[in-house]
């Protein structure tokens, strides 16, 4: 019977592992079979469910896929075009502002930003627009609503939206929008927006004012603070005036004096429309306790809406069935109709029917299902993926046979972003001096130091070759840079047969000894120069600062690096007490003003807590500063640029460093994959092939059936030995008569 039991265990274990190997149930898929064939791009998401998608309060990188796909803003970018060009979305057009004086009185769109009182942005909103469904908007048969008030006992089974049977919709309007501006001051909500648009919104601040004390008044007959307090309805009637209706769909905003700038926050969701209806709907008692808000079930305009979700499992957008559609673009940046992207030029939007997010723990296995086919992008608008497989194609040759195999796209692209080596203002040895003597002395030091950094070296290094090399504060992508030669930083290159070349390290120890520095001494004490690099990761062996200090050794300085925590690095950037240090900054919009306003006086961190960190000052930078901000874009704007960077660069109270790039990592059958630092509505335009999807994951992950063999033979040497042992023992049973015992009576 033993015997018996193995071999029926043996089966079970067979055949089991021939279930494994079916095609029907791949096992290692995230979703089920058949799945592949339908119109649905499969993406991830790593470890947790994105904690925000109310527009007001969203920012993180992780909850962009869906808010800005389910929320239309009045502004976005276009998708193929850079620099980023700003184009309506929910807005008709894209128009100026107009400029009012003190008095009221109209002022000409050129007239000087210090004469302009009010910048009034009256905006068109597009007819026809509708609302995804919801049971927000859901009515009875006589008009009144559904689902407020609730019954009760009526929410007790009902944990997702999809539970509520009854949905409606209505038009977008003006209204809508304003209720939006409105909610950012909300007390009830946290929006870290509010504080900058309070700045610049015409009454914003005193309004939020005014809405803490109706809330501290609506609390106060709560017994006990208990339950959830009355709805606070911001449609009530108000002296607020900085955003206003005109007409259900004319949007007016007004913004105190002149800020450019101010239509690059109309294109993020913090200004996305809100339905008055919704933010009623989830106040009611019970929704915050069934997880049911605006954070995690948003109701917008845009091409898709929340279907499923399953907090830190899957989330599922589907078609919005009201979008009123928009085409695809017909124009990009040179190459990219040869590369295929302009082929569904006018097409309506979006392509795609579904888009799901599974929830995967950790990257080793989300990279290996990527491979399998059974993701088409390992994660949404995250470029951390496409740069690996870069790197990991150049250290490997069979990764980058089997990416070739496999179609994999690995298309890049330089971040709005950029990371500098900054000199502390404040600092008497590499700051600005005290006396004009000590000034020019300090500057040549700077710029000794400033070639003596080989930054080439440093991304190929610590980079891995995937970013490029800065010339200046402004990245790619955004207007003012300038490409090589012209966008040189002449002070630390030359140019030889047309390209930059870092220049020697001759030039830079000369530069050193007029800065009374021979050597990489004092000229008048003797004693060594050595300069202290503050760095807010821990201590210890680190191969970045053993190149840092190679790097200065190459002009005769010491480089000392004072490595601390986090939390104690910033109290002592906010002290202004670091010398030398490294810092990054990510655009919030493509505009130079959001780089250049890192070296503005004004901005100090030291004085301020601004985000000039340098603590940089400079009447001269500050004035060019103050001429640009007012400026729209333009060759004036752009002439104003050049020259501002032409000052950071002689002055050089930034090593430039590096702008970091960023990757996408697309299967063959996704089309229109662009990678992208502004544009976060990306799924709108991106199509897939279910088809080729579907031959692809058969033919890289058809069954292997040898192991079964050598599995069944392995089964078959384990219990030969105890069969035999069997029916030897069976025999000697047979012919082997048993031995009598006598019994005694």
């Amino acid at each position: 019977m033993g015997v018996m039991k193995r071999l029926w265990a043996s089966a079970m274990l067979l055949s089991l592992a021939l279930a494994g190997c079916s095609q029907e149930s791949p096992i290692n898929s995230p979703y089920p079979s058949g799945a592949e064939s339908q119109n649905t791009l499969y993406s991830a998401f790593v470890k947790r469910s994105p904690k925000y998608l109310d527009p007001a309060s969203s920012y993180s990188g992780d909850e962009t896929p869906y808010t800005y796909n389910i929320y239309e803003p009045l502004y976005g970018y276009h998708y193929l075009k850079r620099p980023y060009e700003l184009v309506p979305r929910a807005a008709a057009s894209i128009d100026p502002p107009v400029y009012l004086d003190a008095q009221g009185n109209p002022l000409p769109a050129d007239a000087p930003g210090e004469q302009i009182a009010q910048s009034i942005y009256d905006i068109k909103i597009r007819p026809g627009m509708r609302f995804a469904p919801h049971p927000a908007f859901a009515r009875k048969d006589d008009g009144s609503y559904a689902y407020y008030p609730l019954a009760p006992g009526e929410l007790d089974d009902k944990f997702y939206i999809p539970d509520f049977p009854l949905t409606g919709t209505r038009e977008l309007t003006a209204d809508d929008y304003v209720y939006a501006f409105r909610r950012l001051a909300s007390p009830r909500v946290v929006s870290p927006i509010y504080s900058l648009m309070a700045e610049h919104v015409h009454g914003l601040k005193d309004y939020g004012d005014r809405l803490r004390k109706r809330d501290q008044e609506l609390r106060r007959d709560m017994p006990g603070g208990a339950g959830a307090p009355p709805w606070l309805d911001l449609r009530e009637d108000d002296t607020f005036k900085g955003v206003e209706a005109l007409d259900p769909h004319t949007l007016r905003i007004r913004v105190d004096g002149k800020y450019p700038q101010f239509k690059y926050w109309l294109a993020m969701t913090f200004t996305a429309p809100i339905p008055w209806e919704a933010d009623r709907f989830y106040s009611q008692p019970g929704m915050a306790a069934h997880d049911l808000s605006l954070n995690t079930w948003p109701v917008g305009t845009g091409p898709y809406m929340l279907v499923e979700s399953l907090q830190n499992r899957r989330h599922v957008l589907g078609r919005n069935p009201n979008f009123h559609g928009e085409p695809y673009p017909c124009e990009g940046e040179p190459g990219d109709a040869a590369a295929g992207m302009l082929a569904d030029c006018g097409k309506p939007t979006p392509f795609i029917d579904r888009a799901e997010f599974s929830v995967e723990k950790e990257a080793i296995p989300l990279t290996g299902k990527f491979m399998q086919g059974y993701y088409d992008v390992p994660q949404i608008e995250r470029g951390e993926y496409g740069v690996a497989m870069l790197v990991a194609a150049g250290d490997s040759q069979d990764k980058a046979r089997k990416y070739r195999e496999h179609g994999i796209k690995l298309p890049t692209t330089v971040e709005t972003a950029n990371w500098y080596m900054g000199f502390n203002w404040l600092d008497p040895v590499v700051g600005k001096g005290d006396t004009p003597e000590q000034e020019a002395r300090n500057r040549k030091l700077r710029q000794a130091i400033s070639i003596a950094f080989d930054w080439e070296e440093y991304v190929a290094v610590f980079e891995n070759s995937q970013a490029s090399v800065a010339y200046g504060p402004v990245p790619p992508g955004v207007l003012g840079y300038r490409e090589p030669p012209e966008g040189i930083n002449p002070v630390v290159y030359d140019l030889v047969d047309g390209k930059p070349v870092r220049k020697s390290i001759d030039v830079a120890k000369r530069l050193l000894a007029e800065a009374g520095y021979p050597d990489g001494r004092n000229a008048q004490t003797g004693a060594p120069l050595v300069l202290y690099y503050d760095s807010m990761s821990g201590g210890g062996s680190n191969p970045q600062f053993d190149w840092m200090r190679r790097q200065l050794a190459k002009i005769g300085v010491q480089l000392d690096v004072r490595a601390t925590d986090y939390n104690r690095f910033q109290d002592k950037m906010l002290r202004g007490s670091a010398q030398i240090f490294l810092w990054g900054w990510n655009a919030d919009y493509p505009d130079a003003e959001n780089f250049l306003f890192l070296l503005y006086g004004p901005n100090a961190k030291a004085k301020g807590g601004g985000e000039n960190a340098a603590n940089y000052s400079s009447p001269e930078f500050d004035r060019l500063f103050e001429q640009m901000k007012f400026l729209d874009d333009g060759p004036e704007k752009a002439e104003l640029i050049a020259r501002m960077i032409a000052v950071v660069q002689r002055d050089a109270p930034w090593m430039f460093g590096y702008f970091p790039m960023s990757g996408g990592a697309y299967q063959q059958w996704v089309g229109n994959a662009k990678p992208t630092q502004m544009v976060r509505n990306t799924l709108q335009y991106m199509k897939i092939d279910p088809d080729l999807r579907q031959r692809k994951i058969d033919e890289w992950n058809s069954p292997i059936w040898w192991p079964i063999g050598v599995f069944v033979l392995l089964i078959v040497l384990a219990i030969w030995p105890s069969y035999v042992a069997l029916k030897r023992r069976e025999r000697q049973t047979a012919f082997t008569q048993p031995e009598r015992k006598e019994h005694q009576s």
